[in-house]
């Protein structure tokens, strides 16, 4: 099993790992430029809700179902952590958002986001999945710090099924960067590197969340709804109207549902 093979190694080291894994596939699904210049925008769309079906399913049942367990018992109301890490999740995102510089897909140059500079289309497309791939990054990590705080609703079959789900929702995001950076001109390997560095922020984002709750047990709670919370404003803000611009949005709408059931199946079957 992939759980034995991480089980003898250090948390912080196995977070790393994980999101290395997470950043790989975002490298493979970037490396579909080096064969198409465009994509089929109903395939494409269906790949999106996918990811946002795999990104809701796991902020619920990897990330809030522990912290509401993990509250249990404790001095303050069970729901209260989960609550305000969540809502404090969407407030960083949102923060983020109005202070760094980003566009997203679809959108022209002079609709860009954030503090005003005069940086080139394809740096501000890359900021943007660039800063809604730091909360995948935190989640992965968070998780893999909870396993070492020896929790019984922390497993570390959980928190690989969390990777794995995570690099499964990263492949169509690599394609979704590069493809449309290869169609603006950019040639297939500055495209390609394009959509896998958008990705490279994960590694350090586990880290860094691996070693919060380590050092701090009392925040684990508070951490994993935390990343909960940012995933799922990164999912509304972001991946659901990408995958919803097109008139025929059954595609996403199925791909949302098929990717929640996915991650659930991971969670529940591997995570147990």
């Amino acid at each position: 099993m992939i759980s034995e093979t991480f089980s003898g190694l250090n948390p912080v080291f196995q977070a790393l790992l994980a999101a290395l894994f997470t950043w790989g596939v975002t490298s493979l699904g970037a490396m579909a430029v080096f064969f198409k210049k465009e994509f089929n925008r109903h395939l494409l769309n269906g790949m999106l809700g996918f990811a946002a079906g795999v990104m809701i399913a796991a902020s619920f049942w990897s990330l809030l179902a522990p912290a509401i367990e993990m509250s249990t018992g404790g001095p303050l109301p069970k729901w209260l952590p989960a609550v305000s890490g969540f809502l404090m999740g969407g407030a960083f995102l949102w923060l983020m958002d109005k202070l760094l510089p980003h566009l997203h897909r679809g959108m022209r140059l002079d609709q860009a986001e954030g503090i005003k500079t005069h940086w080139q289309k394809t740096i501000l497309l890359v900021m943007a999945i660039t800063l809604h791939n730091i909360p995948e990054g935190l989640a992965v990590g968070v998780a893999f710090g909870a396993v070492a705080a020896n929790l019984p609703s922390a497993t570390l079959a959980g928190a690989v099924a969390l990777a794995l789900g995570i690099g499964l929702q990263n492949f169509p995001e690599g394609m979704a960067v590069s493809i449309p950076l290869r169609r603006e001109g950019l040639s297939a390997s500055r495209s390609f590197f394009y959509g896998q560095l958008s990705a490279a922020v994960e590694p350090l984002a586990a880290v860094i969340g691996a070693v919060a709750v380590m050092k701090m047990r009392a925040l684990l709670p508070y951490a994993l709804s935390f990343a909960a919370g940012a995933m799922i404003y990164v999912v509304v803000e972001e991946v659901i109207p990408e995958a919803q611009r097109e008139e025929n949005s059954d595609v996403a709408t199925l791909g949302a549902m098929v990717g929640f059931a996915v991650m659930m199946f991971l969670d529940v079957a591997l995570g147990a």
